[in-house]
C-alpha cells in the first residue's frame, strides 16, 4: 500500500509541476502576443487617418493666418488712409470740404517724404565720404608699410 501510495503522491506532484509549467507557458505566449500587437500600433490605416488629421491642422491654421494677416492688412490702411468718406449723397459744400482734407492730408504726407528723402540723401552721402576716407587711409598704411619694407 505504501509504495502505492508513493508513486501516487509522485504522479500527483508530476502532473502538479507539468500543469504550472503550461500555465506559465501559456502566461509567456499571452505575454508576447501583446507585444507583437503593440509593435503593430501604427498600422496604415492609422497612418493614413494621421495624416489627413495633420494636413486638415496645418491648413486650419494657414486659413487663420492669412485671415490675420488679411485684418492687419486693413487695419493698416484704416490708419494711414482713415476711414473712406462717403460723397455719394453729399452736397457740394461737403465735397469741397472732404476733397480740401484730402488735398491737406496729401500735402502733408508730401512733405514728410521730402524730409525721409532728404535724411536719407545726407545719410547715403555721409556713408560714401566714410567709405573714401577709409580707402585713403588704408592706401597710406599700405605705402607706410612698402616704405618700410624697401628700407
Amino acid at each position: 500500500g505504501s509504495f502505492a501510495r508513493k508513486m501516487q503522491e509522485k504522479k500527483r506532484k508530476q502532473a502538479e509541476t507539468e500543469r504550472k509549467r503550461a500555465e506559465v507557458r501559456a502566461r509567456l505566449e499571452e505575454a508576447s502576443k501583446a507585444k507583437k500587437a503593440k509593435k503593430g500600433f501604427m498600422t496604415p490605416d492609422r497612418k493614413k487617418k494621421l495624416r489627413l488629421l495633420l494636413r486638415k491642422k496645418a491648413a486650419e491654421e494657414l486659413k487663420k493666418e492669412q485671415e490675420r494677416k488679411a485684418a492687419e492688412r486693413r487695419r493698416i490702411i484704416e490708419e494711414r488712409c482713415g476711414k473712406p468718406k462717403i460723397v455719394d449723397e453729399a452736397n457740394e459744400e461737403t465735397v469741397k470740404r472732404v476733397l480740401r482734407e484730402y488735398h491737406n492730408r496729401i500735402s502733408a504726407l508730401e512733405d514728410k517724404k521730402f524730409d525721409i528723402e532728404y535724411v536719407v540723401k545726407k545719410k547715403d552721402f555721409e556713408v560714401l565720404s566714410r567709405e573714401q576716407q577709409l580707402r585713403e587711409r588704408l592706401r597710406d598704411v599700405q605705402y607706410d608699410n612698402a616704405a618700410l619694407t624697401i628700407q
